[in-house]
């Protein structure tokens, strides 16, 4: 068998999941010395650390079984400091950490700001509807099987409430016709769009629903606004990257938040909106620094647009909570949908 000096894996986070066939390939080459490369070393878990450590030096965390007993649980149910602190001993001298502030002191800065709308009456009556079915669904099934087989249906549930909050199209209910003219984050976004343009900036607009691009292409067509398009059937992401930072004349880039907040350059933008807020909050800095990295010579703005009295408001609350479980560990962060405690589902469907 062939056998590797060296062997370094950039974005790492892609083998967070140790029963994937990208994790279990990976580990399968053989190298004398392993070094990763990751901006998100935990999106879900501190679980994701033994993945990756498994595959830097194998057994140097145990296995997976006593690492959950050891580490995972004490730090997500209990969030028990000393865990926590005992972890981030072990990890430390194999991390070498370098925030952006650090290595790249010429950048512009980066502003962030959180921007909140109003639901329209035709959403916030259907928003309703939906949150008493769903909490009725959550609590059902939480009552007959658990938390932990109830996990399909409450991201489900908490799916439908926050395609309301984006659109009440991407529900595709039978027989309802409803038009931009019912979504106040997409009256908002115009608002921001159209203030934008007038200053002078291009913008990068993320979501993570491609039937929310969908419908922001439609938008831009109609109001004869040249844009740029990325999600994951983009077969020619380079040229489609190359047409944007080419070509000062087109205001827009819609990209798919999973296809394209990471590994592209775009600092021909200085304007990042988020238009739905993402679990992991470390996934959306990734992405505003497609904007905001070497070769930005301009201020970045980013927009996180969040509609009043939601879920959405609540995700961001859940958010800084987790927030201090990685910090304590890494330094960085960490939000998570699927270690959500029964406390945090019940908040959510309140």
């Amino acid at each position: 068998e062939l056998e590797f000096d060296t062997l370094v894996l950039d974005e790492a986070q892609h083998i967070k999941n140790r029963q994937t066939q990208n994790a279990q390939s990976v580990k399968a080459v053989r190298a004398g010395h392993r070094l990763v490369l990751t901006g998100t070393p935990m999106e879900n878990s501190v679980l994701d650390l033994w993945s990756i450590f498994d595959f830097l030096m194998p057994g140097y965390l145990g296995t997976a079984t006593d690492f959950r007993e050891r580490y995972e649980q004490p730090i997500a149910r209990d969030k028990d400091g000393a865990v926590q602190a005992r972890l981030g001993r072990r990890l430390r001298p194999f991390i070498l950490r370098r925030l952006k502030t650090e290595v790249a002191k010429d950048l512009p800065a980066k502003l962030e700001q959180i921007s909140y709308c109003e639901l329209t009456d035709d959403q916030l009556e259907i928003y309703k509807q939906v949150l008493a079915v769903s909490r009725k669904e959550v609590m059902d099934s939480v009552g007959a099987q658990g938390v932990a087989k109830s996990k399909m249906i409450v991201l489900n549930a908490l799916l439908r409430l926050r395609q309301i909050c984006c659109d009440l199209r991407l529900l595709k209910m039978e027989n309802a016709e409803f038009t931009d003219d019912s979504s106040g984050k997409l009256a908002m976004f115009g608002e921001l769009l159209e203030e934008a343009m007038d200053g002078g900036h291009r913008v990068l607009v993320f979501s993570q629903f491609t039937t929310m691009l969908a419908l922001l292409k439609d938008k831009l067509t109609a109001e004869n606004i040249e844009y740029c398009y990325l999600d994951g059937s983009t077969t020619n992401r380079g040229a489609v990257v190359e047409k944007f930072q080419g070509n000062a004349k087109i205001p827009v880039f819609l990209i798919s938040l999973k296809a394209g907040g990471v590994g592209l350059t775009l600092t021909g933008a200085d304007t990042v909106v988020h238009f739905d807020p993402w679990w992991n909050p470390a996934v959306e800095d990734q992405a505003t620094d497609r904007a905001h990295r070497i070769g930005q010579t301009r201020v970045v703005t980013s927009y996180k647009l969040i509609a009043r009295g939601t879920v959405e408001e609540k995700i961001l609350s859940l958010q800084q909570k987790k927030r201090a479980i990685i910090k304590a560990t890494l330094g960085g962060e960490e939000t998570l949908a699927d270690n959500l405690t029964w406390e945090e589902i019940q908040g959510l469907f309140e």
